[in-house]
């Protein structure tokens, strides 16, 4: 037993030396484009419960998200290895790599090596690239040591293990702070930093004694009409439900009921939770929080209610940086999944956001934490004052939905973020705005090839005009032939521009597809539609 612990700590006082390189790499802020003759190891996996993650269309190809990284080889001696669960169509590498302003295709190409597990099952890819010690090793050949290191879309046992093989650092948190980015962990966060978030519970690992902070939360708010149960880890929503209280609400006086009462209607309602993945089940659902814990926490009303995000970046030596605002678009029974974003947030909170989000980098720093982190909130008008009211909901400590379209944004205009106003400026000075989704989804949809989308894109003028910097960056391509399923960033020099050309696009491709509709032999529910109103 001594000597795995020895082990074990042996492994994590290495890859502590590892991080500790990262400070001589010049990664010290989040601009990529200052960055050059680096060797950049891109691991995609999402490292989560694959339970949840089967639950999201397309979910293998979302390995693509990470691919804006591709517009990093603009740097003319940086050098790019990306490595996949299955081959990327060259049509979409292709794609990419020709919205490079000022460097031949030819010269990213060969800077450019794709791997691949050819490994199609339901586990990270990370865990994957380990059961092959010769990927591994031709990986670790093809990396210049001293001017590499990785980064990823989470960070885990998985890659830390990854990193200690490669012999590289890992630009990401330690493994052992993401409990800080977990649902649990994000409340202690909130109430150490005085920011307004949910009354609920901390975690339990137990449907006994989720049942009694259900109680206990609903003594203390007896005029609660919704809780949100939440497994401790999850993506985009997936791993969120909804309890109604308002079914057994009618049944009893809740200020004189005894806790056991309640207790016992709870139990019988939770089985009727209002899950935001189809096939959830709370046989399943529940199965799951011995393993994954569980919070429980007041459901946010409000007529006029959005949910806005900052994200941040911290940089190996601590330093913190506000990236970006958005508000979010969520989807869903109950509005839990995440679809897409709008840059940037509505300026009537977008600099308290800034505010409160400095405030959260600033503490996951003192614990250590690096790289890239998002907090989302909830925002409630006053229907009276017109104010909005912001609490916090949870800290992501990896990259998330918003991560790249504002990374495509970035580095395809060189422009720059200004703290300021919360709007990010082009290099001529001009504001930009987008739409992002991650869900264009539509049954006419399925079939087409990423060559057939390149064919609808440039025989409409789809695509990204270089000298305007507006229009639309495609990503997800790969889920589109089997899910009908597409992602875009949509950019403009207005948000009104942006929310046109998304429409635009959808217009082409519901056109295009039109013959589409009666061909497709299954019932197939159509896409969440976007609400554009702000």
């Amino acid at each position: 037993m001594q000597a795995i612990v020895n082990s074990i700590t042996k492994e994590a006082e290495r890859f502590r030396e590892l991080q500790d390189q990262l400070q001589h790499l010049g990664l010290n802020n989040a601009d990529p484009l200052e960055q050059d003759d680096q060797d950049i190891l891109v691991i995609p996996s999402f490292s989560i419960d694959q339970r949840v993650g089967q639950k999201v269309a397309g979910f293998l190809h979302y390995e693509e998200r990470l691919l804006f990284s591709l517009i990093r080889l603009r740097n003319p001696k940086t050098r790019l290895i990306y490595v996949t669960s299955q081959p990327l169509s060259r049509m979409i590498v292709d794609y990419y790599l020709q919205l490079l302003p000022g460097i031949p295709f030819s010269h990213a190409r060969n800077r450019l090596l794709l791997l691949t597990t050819h490994d199609n099952s339901f586990r990270p890819l990370t865990e994957k690239i380990l059961e092959r010690p010769r990927l591994v090793e031709r990986i670790r050949k093809a990396l210049r040591p001293s001017k590499s290191y990785m980064v990823c879309f989470n960070s885990t046992n998985l890659e830390q293990e990854l990193s200690l093989q490669l012999d590289i650092p890992l630009l990401a948190s330690s493994p052992h702070l993401n409990y800080w980015g977990s649902k649990s962990g994000s409340r202690e966060i909130f109430a150490e930093c005085n920011i307004p978030y949910p009354d609920g519970s901390f975690l339990v690992d137990t449907v006994d004694q989720l049942i009694l902070e259900v109680a206990k939360l609903w003594e203390r708010q007896p005029s609660l009409k919704r809780m949100v149960v939440k497994l401790n880890e999850g993506f985009s929503g997936e791993g969120n439900a909804v309890l109604d209280l308002r079914p057994i609400s009618s049944e009893i006086e809740i200020t004189s009921t005894t806790l056991e009462d309640k207790q016992y209607l709870i139990e019988k309602q939770l089985k009727k939770l209002s899950f935001q993945s189809p096939d959830e089940t709370w046989e399943t659902f529940s199965s799951r929080i011995p393993e994954l814990g569980a919070i429980v926490e007041a459901f946010i009303e409000g007529e006029e209610k959005r949910s806005p995000s900052v994200q941040g970046y911290i940089s190996p030596t601590g330093q913190v940086e506000i990236l970006s605002t958005h508000d979010q678009i969520l989807g869903g029974p109950d509005g839990q999944i995440y679809l897409g974003c709008k840059f940037p947030a509505d300026d009537a909170y977008r600099l308290k956001l800034q505010e409160i989000g400095l405030k959260v980098g600033e503490s996951l720093a003192k614990k250590g934490a690096m790289e890239r982190y998002g907090v989302d909130f909830i925002a409630v008008q006053d229907p009276y004052t017109l104010a909005w009211d912001l609490e916090a909901i949870e800290i992501n400590l990896r990259k998330g939905g918003t991560t790249h379209p504002f990374m495509t944004l970035k580095l395809l205009t060189n422009g720059k973020y200004d703290y300021k106003t919360g709007l990010f400026l082009s290099q001529q000075n001009e504001e930009k705005y987008y739409i992002a989704s991650d869900n264009l989804q539509k049954p006419q949809y399925k079939g087409l090839l990423s060559d057939d989308l390149m064919d609808i894109i440039t025989e409409n003028q789809l695509h990204f005009d270089s000298s305007s910097k507006t229009g639309t960056v495609f990503h997800l391509m790969g889920a589109l032939s089997e899910f009908g399923k597409l992602g875009l960033t949509c950019i403009g020099d207005s948000i009104e521009e942006a929310e046109n050309i998304y429409r635009r696009v959808e217009e082409v491709l519901d056109n295009e597809t039109e013959g589409m509709k009666n061909a497709c032999p299954f019932n197939l529910s159509s896409g969440t539609p976007i609400n554009w109103v702000r």
